[in-house]
């Protein structure tokens, strides 16, 4: 009897993970099946378009399956001065909105802790612009600055600035509001000075804050095509990476240089994030 009870135990104990198993593959497929329609099929389109040939005697936007690697080295030839200037632009957008972000992040998520209407009022102000179209904003920039500034780098890294700033103090501000005042304290009562708390206290512990909020910054920054566009803040010698593409799309319907550029920008981006979150030693985000 009492064997037979230890026997059923160990079966129910044997089956109780691959039951786990079960339920734990039925909750991620829907977000695995989402991945594979709207992520990695696109993907692969992609980068078979960038491999096409121009079709035999056909008209402009013909092309036929190829494996032609040639068309990275000729987008590449073309349009380097693009992608060097769209990642300067978002490295200088990068940092200044760091710049400003972080104190800002600062202020709500440790200064005004204890002030609970006044952080959500800072905060409200922080994600009010989420409320209003990108392009509004945008375009209400190319009203309200000078028209000598408009169409220069300039305009470009500004607007960059403006509309990607909340993407950037929201996950720092949620690092912060997390930090544990009594470590800050800790460093006070041993006579660190207010900067040397910073710099070995508050900042480390906030660094995953940093890191996502820039890298939710930066990505975007380098493939958009609105600010630097000549309808908006740019000029055409302001034209960022994603406004060639944009052209190549939808103008002349250069597919495959298109995509080429696309798949190009996306393995440096990779490069780039991987290089500065392991640099930053926040590696744990990958």
């Amino acid at each position: 009897m009492a064997f037979t009870a230890f026997s059923a135990a160990t079966k129910a104990v044997d089956q109780a993970p691959k039951k786990r198993g079960w339920i734990a593959l039925l909750l991620l497929a829907p977000g695995v099946l989402y991945m594979l329609l709207f992520f990695v099929t696109p993907f692969i389109q992609l980068a078979l378009t960038s491999l096409q040939a121009p079709a035999e005697g056909g008209g402009i936007g013909q092309y036929v399956a190829a494996v032609q690697f040639s068309n990275y080295w000729a987008a590449l030839e073309v349009y380097w001065p693009h992608l060097l200037r769209s990642f300067v632009y978002a490295i200088i957008a990068t940092v200044v909105g760091l710049l400003i972000s972080y104190p800002l992040a600062y202020l709500i998520g440790v200064r005004v802790r204890d002030k609970p209407m006044l952080q959500g009022i800072l905060l409200i102000l922080v994600i009010a612009p989420f409320f209003i179209s990108f392009l509004l904003r945008t375009l209400a920039w190319k009203s309200i600055l000078p028209t000598e500034f408009i169409g220069t780098d300039g305009s470009v890294v500004f607007g960059l600035i403006y509309n990607f700033i909340p993407f950037m103090v929201l996950p720092m501000f949620a690092s912060l509001q997390a930090l544990d005042l009594r470590l800050v304290e800790a460093g006070t009562d041993l006579y660190a000075s207010p900067f040397a708390v910073f710099r070995k206290v508050t900042l480390p512990l906030s660094m995953p804050g940093v890191v996502s909020g820039t890298l939710l910054s930066f990505i975007p920054m380098s493939g958009d095509y609105i600010n630097a566009s000549r309808q908006f803040l740019g000029s055409t010698d302001t034209q960022m990476i994603g406004n060639v593409i944009e052209s190549n799309f939808l103008q002349t319907q250069n597919y495959p240089l298109a995509a080429g550029l696309s798949i190009m920008l996306m393995l440096i981006i990779l490069v780039m994030i991987v290089v500065y979150v392991r640099r930053s030693g926040t590696e744990d985000l990958l």
